[in-house]
């Protein structure tokens, strides 16, 4: 008996035909390729989006799209010729990226569109595109923000510094899932113990202790939005703590992850969405 293919990159046209005739849903990837300190690799993000995909693609029986590795990331350029590694595309690029694979969907028959993200910082630029679609074409659209960062309240049973930012840059969280998505990606030989602190360019009245575009003042965070550089608070790009990382703890967020994203999709199974606009054309920007 032939395996089941859920991942549309190795389907042939039948075989979407089939998958239309059992679900109007499919997932789509999001992750990025970023500098993630000396131990992580630059896929960390596209890593977390892609495993926790495949794993909810089956636990909930549906669909899903090859991965979207490329994103929106300025923010860990660093300075020219230090060889950081990042690709980033302009806020726009991903915008009309985003647009388009949603549109091509809807297009060929699908009324649900979850994006399964793994880079919080993509959230920043697509609000306005994903209420273009549902605007559109009526069409359901969401957004998984699958990983942690401040909000941990999924996962924080399987952490051991919640006050030392464990969902944040190659800290405990990514650390993890990195070490169990393939053995060898992370050189634990080079981690080191995260420095975050304000930009130094700052009166020393300001800090930052996470990755979050807010910066604290006055002892009070969340009241100031300052669109900063990686590099000018966390000077090796490490944010959160390596070394409480596991590869069996990487399992159980993968799980934990995809489980509450199955749970997700199965009650959107249950709603009903009418598509008023389904021709994909192109669009005057």
């Amino acid at each position: 008996m032939a395996e089941k293919i859920y991942d549309l990159f190795d389907m042939c046209a039948p075989d979407v035909q089939e998958w239309l005739k059992k679900t109007d849903l499919i997932l789509v990837p999001v992750g990025s390729l970023e500098q993630h300190g000396p131990h992580c690799p630059l896929g960390t993000d596209s890593i977390s989006a892609w495993e926790i995909t495949k794993r909810i693609a089956r636990k909930a029986d549906v669909p899903h799209t090859p991965l979207i590795w490329m994103g929106y990331s300025p923010h860990h350029m660093r300075p020219p010729g230090q060889g950081a590694g990042t690709i980033t595309l302009r806020s726009e690029t991903y915008r009309r990226l985003i647009y388009d694979v949603a549109r091509s969907l809807i297009h060929h028959g699908f009324n649900k569109i979850v994006f399964v993200a793994g880079h919080g910082s993509l959230i920043k630029v697509v609000d306005d595109v994903l209420r273009a679609i549902r605007y559109e074409t009526g069409a359901l659209v969401l957004w998984y923000m699958a990983y942690a960062e401040r909000n941990v309240a999924l996962v924080k049973d399987l952490c051991e510094t919640l006050e030392g930012n464990p969902g944040w840059h190659a800290g405990e969280i990514e650390t993890s899932q990195d070490m169990a998505y393939k053995d060898g990606v992370v050189r634990m030989e080079r981690a080191k113990k995260p420095s975050v602190h304000g930009p130094r360019w700052l009166p020393e009245s300001f800090h930052k202790h996470d990755g979050a575009p807010t910066i604290t003042f006055g002892g009070y965070d969340g009241y100031i939005w300052m669109p900063l550089e990686h590099h000018e608070y966390s000077d090796d790009g490490t944010v959160g703590d390596p070394f409480k990382a596991s590869k069996e703890k990487g399992e159980k967020l993968f799980e934990r992850f995809a489980d509450y994203g199955a749970r997700i999709v199965n009650e959107l199974k249950k709603v009903k969405v009418e598509v008023r606009n389904r021709e994909f054309v192109e669009r005057a920007w």
